[in-house]
């Protein structure tokens, strides 16, 4: 989630975008009337999805903080990536609208097949080997998304 902080580089889908920021900051901008929330029945504590949001500027300094270990070349080692902890898509929705001063419409939906009810990174092997960790949260995550899609719709 996220863009560079300067709003230059960002995530900008061709097509129907998958991940939730991207569909939010679709109605945000006008192209979508109304955001979809797949499931309002799983054990959370709203009913929604849970996932781990990871800004994208601390996923680009984990896989630097992996490329600089002084591992060996030829064995490798899988590192997880991401906070740590799970936010629903309504946890996500509301910190998204207080980002940008507007309610967000949004209708609930049907589960989606395959859709798990939460998901998140254990990111201890990361912080104990590489010293990584994220540092951003996910207010800061969609201050700089909003800010990509603002720096967009003025070019």
């Amino acid at each position: 989630v996220g863009a560079h902080p300067s709003g230059l580089i960002g995530e900008d889908p061709s097509g129907e975008p998958a991940n939730l920021v991207p569909r939010i900051m679709e109605v945000v901008a006008g192209r979508r009337d109304r955001l979809e929330v797949f499931g309002a029945d799983y054990s959370t504590v709203d009913g929604t999805a849970v996932r781990d949001y990871v800004h994208v500027m601390d996923l680009a300094e984990g896989h630097v903080a992996a490329l600089d270990t002084d591992m060996d070349p030829a064995s490798s080692r899988v590192y997880n990536l991401g906070t740590g902890s799970g936010t629903t898509v309504l946890q996500v929705l509301a910190a998204a609208s207080e980002t940008i001063g507007s309610p967000i419409p949004y209708e609930m939906a049907e589960r989606r097949p395959g859709d798990i009810e939460a998901s998140w990174a254990d990111c201890t092997r990361a912080r104990d080997e590489l010293g990584w960790q994220a540092r951003r949260d996910l207010a800061q995550m969609l201050r700089d998304h909003w800010n990509f899609v603002r720096r967009q719709s003025l070019s």
